[in-house]
């Protein structure tokens, strides 16, 4: 199911739709409910990169250890 969210950045409302389960991803980083400027907004998409980098190497480490096929 898709749900609404707004976010106020640099006095601007955004709205967008996302999975239902995609929320608690996404306020991780940047809360809906404060008004942001365009560096938090660098901030969080900085973070979740970088999770997302981590999250990569971890995968390739793992695969790496699997015998090839």
């Amino acid at each position: 199911m898709k749900k609404k969210m707004t976010f106020h950045i640099n006095n601007m409302a955004y709205t967008i739709n996302v999975a239902d389960e995609l929320e608690p991803e996404i306020i991780r980083f940047l809360s809906p409910e404060k008004h942001v400027n365009t560096q938090d907004l660098l901030l969080a998409y900085i973070r979740r990169t970088q999770e997302f980098y981590n999250f990569k190497q971890d995968i390739k480490e793992i695969s790496d250890k699997l015998p090839p096929l």
